[in-house]
């Protein structure tokens, strides 16, 4: 998911094969209905360094029903799995002598940002870096698969995930989001076009669950006509600060908020060309001000009578990262699987039918009951 920095961001440094027998066998495979999905969030980010193709390893043996990559676009038009834009806080970008002038400054507002944007980058380029831990001070241990894996393309993520599915003999979803289209699109790069060639291209993906994420609006209702309702591909609308408006709203001088996509009006509007709405987690149950859980949105019934699922983002299991009931002990950045355990299934008892999640193996327990 992503935050106001980091969209505000992303913007202004983008602006500088699987066999033919496995889709129809494993698409009837799919989770049954009625039980919650476990969506693992950038794989098992909790665990091993996001977006890496041991992230969504370890995702899938831990039971995430679905692994989610943030799709971005190379210099070269490649669809490649990262969330940051700035290669240097999720690679070994800045030991690598030859990409030192690809360096650059980006003032946006009143904050500068400072680095290497990996829309400057070819996926050949991309190809000789080594991802590391996002946030070492938080997920130290994660720190020790630092260098061992490359950046990898949506191409071989559905290669990897169709062995995986094929090995495990389970359909395995995929939950890609496409990351600010109308950035790209002001660069003459249409993101939703290449990830729909790209499942076209992909036997695998013709048949997988596929949830398909966005925070814009006109890019899923173009999609929807891609992937009509009833297949195997579905259409999650993500509703980020309610003050915002999404991108593509505000490119074309619109004045729709999220806050008004929250309201019945909007979710009815959202109905219409999505299949379920995502909001952060703290818009269905919000934080009272002890930091404890309050009551649940009326958000989540009103969605649910406009025809919506309805998911949210994102539980994860350290501490500093639970609602204050939940908290165990040794500090804020302890993990607490007991902890999360509980605060998903306070979600999940409040509506909630499906959810990302940093550890898989907790959302699991979390919804099998154990």
């Amino acid at each position: 998911m992503q935050n106001t920095t980091r969209r505000t961001l992303l913007k202004g440094a983008i602006a500088g094969g699987a066999t033919a027998a496995i889709g129809p066998t494993l698409a009837a495979a799919t989770p049954p209905r009625g039980r919650p999905l476990v969506i693992g969030h950038r794989g098992a980010c909790a665990l091993r360094p996001e977006h890496t193709l041991a992230s969504y390893a370890k995702a899938i043996a831990d039971g995430a029903d679905y692994i989610e990559p943030d799709l971005m676009l190379s210099k070269d038009g490649v669809l490649v799995a990262s969330h940051e834009p700035d290669l240097g806080k999720v690679s070994d970008v800045a030991r690598h002598p030859a990409f030192a002038d690809r360096r650059r400054a980006v003032v946006l507002g009143a904050q500068r940002f400072d680095g290497w944007f990996i829309g400057d980058f070819t996926f050949a380029e991309l190809k000789q870096l080594r991802l590391k831990e996002r946030i070492p001070e938080i997920r130290p241990a994660n720190t020790r698969y630092d260098g061992m894996f490359q950046i990898v393309s949506f191409d071989e993520i559905a290669d990897f995930v169709a062995a995986e599915a094929t090995a495990r003999g389970r359909a395995i979803g995929i939950a890609p989001e496409l990351k600010t289209p109308t950035a790209f699109a002001a660069l003459g790069m249409a993101i939703a076009d290449r990830f729909v060639a790209a499942v076209s291209a992909h036997i695998y993906l013709a048949t997988a669950p596929i949830i398909v994420q966005c925070f814009e609006i006109g890019t899923l209702e173009r999609l929807r006509g891609h992937f009509p309702r009833g297949g195997s591909t579905q259409l999650m609308q993500l509703l980020d600060d309610a003050p915002m408006l999404p991108a593509d709203v505000s490119a074309a001088g619109g004045s729709t908020r999220y806050a008004d996509m929250m309201g019945p009006q909007g979710l009815r509007r959202i109905a219409t060309y999505a299949d379920i709405v995502a909001p952060d987690i703290r818009a269905l149950i919000p934080l009272r001000a002890d930091g404890r859980l309050d009551t649940p949105s009326p958000m989540i019934a009103t969605a649910k009578a406009a025809g919506l699922i309805v998911g949210g983002y994102e539980f994860r299991p350290e501490n500093r990262y639970l609602a204050a009931e939940f908290r165990g002990p040794g500090g804020p950045n302890a993990r607490n699987p007991q902890g999360s355990i509980a605060e998903i299934r306070a979600y999940l008892r409040a509506g909630m039918d499906q959810f990302f999640t940093d550890d898989p193996g907790i959302g699991r327990l979390a919804v099998d009951g154990r």
